[in-house]
């Protein structure tokens, strides 16, 4: 339990509250995957603006749960926000698209999901 992420922040935040960090777990499931499908995509298309969209709209779930990998998140989102096409990011990506697969199996196992 929690190997690929943590929950500390998350309690502290919902004061323990399990019935919301068990509502929390249920949205992280329904939208990271999702997401983190969404900026693979973005990225092997060159689409900056979706990358940057994406990647900034993933990055608070990404600190709470501390999947850690913001610092790479970050890089991926400047890398659309400044349009790098120079820059090559698939190393970032990949460490992204893997935490968050290893996190949302975990949470699944956790929760009981």
């Amino acid at each position: 339990m929690e190997e690929n992420y943590k929950l500390h922040r998350l309690r502290e935040l919902a004061d323990n509250d399990e019935e919301f960090i068990l509502a929390l777990a249920e949205t992280f499931l329904e939208e990271v995957p999702a997401d983190a499908k969404v900026l693979k995509e973005a990225v092997e298309n060159a689409n900056f603006l979706q990358t940057y969209q994406t990647a900034h709209k993933m990055k608070p779930t990404v600190d709470v749960f501390e999947l850690g990998v913001l610092d790479k998140l970050i890089v991926v989102q400047d890398w659309g926000k400044f349009e790098k096409a120079n820059e090559d990011v698939s190393s970032q990506l990949k460490d992204i698209l893997e935490a968050v697969e290893n996190a949302a199996n975990e949470i699944r196992s956790d929760f009981n999901l």
